[in-house]
């Protein structure tokens, strides 16, 4: 069973949540806030599987809850979704970098909000779903100025470099295996020496750096 916190300072919203959960069988709905501030408490408590969270709420905002999930050791094991009325907002791509396992607009087709719910709490990507990748096109698009790679980056191997590209583009491990003719359980291998290597939290982190880093991310 999937534990869930939902975060969101309108009521319609957090009723349309709560609507859409109720009937789920692998899903409960533990609590839900009405701001931030009520949000990181109802999380230290509960301690999650997944934390959805409104971009912007009142008192501390969907983005600083994600930061203190981020640094907290005893939260390691929540994922965190969050949810926005902006399709392209300036704060996305840092909250990916900062932690959150994925982004959905507020009026996605349901199907969208479970399956983030969903691949959230499994550790697995959540840059299938097309809004990610929409939001991860739009910011490759609009561009970032100079490059900052990581310092790890040095560290990786040709092949990690290979996945590491791959990865930012939003496909799966199947997709990418598909690809590079490898089995998608070397990828997983890969994506796991990657995650160490360059000390980032999930998958979505692993985007943020590839970005950042000026990497030559491959068309898909």
């Amino acid at each position: 069973m999937i534990e869930l916190v939902i975060a969101d300072d309108q009521s319609l919203i957090r009723m349309a949540l709560r609507n859409l959960f109720k009937n789920e069988a692998d899903i409960r709905l533990a609590a839900e806030a009405e701001d931030g501030d009520q949000a990181w408490e109802l999380v230290q408590r509960i301690k999650p599987d997944v934390a959805m969270l409104d971009v912007r709420m009142p008192g501390i905002d969907g983005l600083e809850v994600l930061r203190r999930i981020s640094r907290d050791p005893n939260l390691a094991k929540t994922r965190v979704v969050m949810i926005t009325t902006f399709e392209i907002d300036e704060y996305i791509f840092d909250a990916l970098a900062g932690g959150a396992a994925g982004f959905v607009m507020k009026d996605a087709d349901p199907a969208d909000l479970l399956k983030a719910v969903r691949l959230a709490a499994a550790g697995d990507s959540l840059l299938s779903p097309d809004v990610t990748r929409k939001v991860i096109d739009a910011y490759a698009e609009r561009g970032t100025g100079a490059a900052r790679p990581h310092r790890n980056l040095p560290d990786l191997t040709e092949r990690e470099r290979e996945i590491l590209r791959w990865v930012a583009t939003g496909l799966a491990n199947d997709e990418i295996g598909e690809r590079l003719f490898i089995s998608p359980a070397t990828v997983r291998t890969h994506i796991g020496k990657l995650l160490s290597k360059l000390d980032a939290r999930d998958r979505a982190g692993l985007v943020a750096i590839a970005y950042r880093s000026g990497l030559d991310i491959p068309e898909v």
